[in-house]
């Protein structure tokens, strides 16, 4: 076809972050950035999944401890919805317990990590998320995503 490039079909994935503070989100970005996806923020849990629902991003970096509407249920929803059941989720959270990431997988989750968390592991983690296939990629007890070291 004449005047279309082949990369005019390219679409760059998209990425939307569901978290309260301001810095880590900043750093989410920084981290993110030689991925070259299209970054979406939302600083609560009620203002993320109507942002999920809105736009269907191919992965969602999500926050448990959030104003309103918490992790946990944003995660729920998420998964009980057909327009988002599909989306990779990776779960980043202060809390460490071993619990957490075993919670985190049980709701849906396809990927674990918390904070403070290395940008190198951040981006390789997400990189999984979008490059994989798969059902849903395991989540180790040490809250990496299996198979990405």
């Amino acid at each position: 076809m004449p005047g279309v490039r082949a990369d005019d079909y390219w679409m760059q994935p998209s990425v939307l972050v569901i978290e309260d503070s301001a810095s880590v989100r900043r750093l989410i970005d920084v981290c993110l950035r030689p991925l070259e996806v299209e970054m979406r923020f939302a600083e609560d849990g009620l203002i993320g999944l109507d942002a999920a629902r809105a736009a269907v991003p191919d992965a969602i970096i999500l926050d448990i401890g959030l104003p309103g509407l918490d992790g946990w249920e944003v995660l729920s929803q998420l998964r009980s919805a057909p327009e988002t059941v599909g989306v990779r989720v990776l779960v980043l959270t202060a809390h460490a317990q071993p619990e957490m990431a075993d919670r985190a997988a049980a709701g849906g989750a396809d990927a674990f990590m918390t904070k403070p968390f290395r940008p190198n592991d951040l981006r390789d983690s997400v990189e999984a998320l979008l490059n994989t296939n798969a059902e849903a990629l395991p989540v180790d007890r040490a809250g990496q995503v299996a198979g990405t070291k």
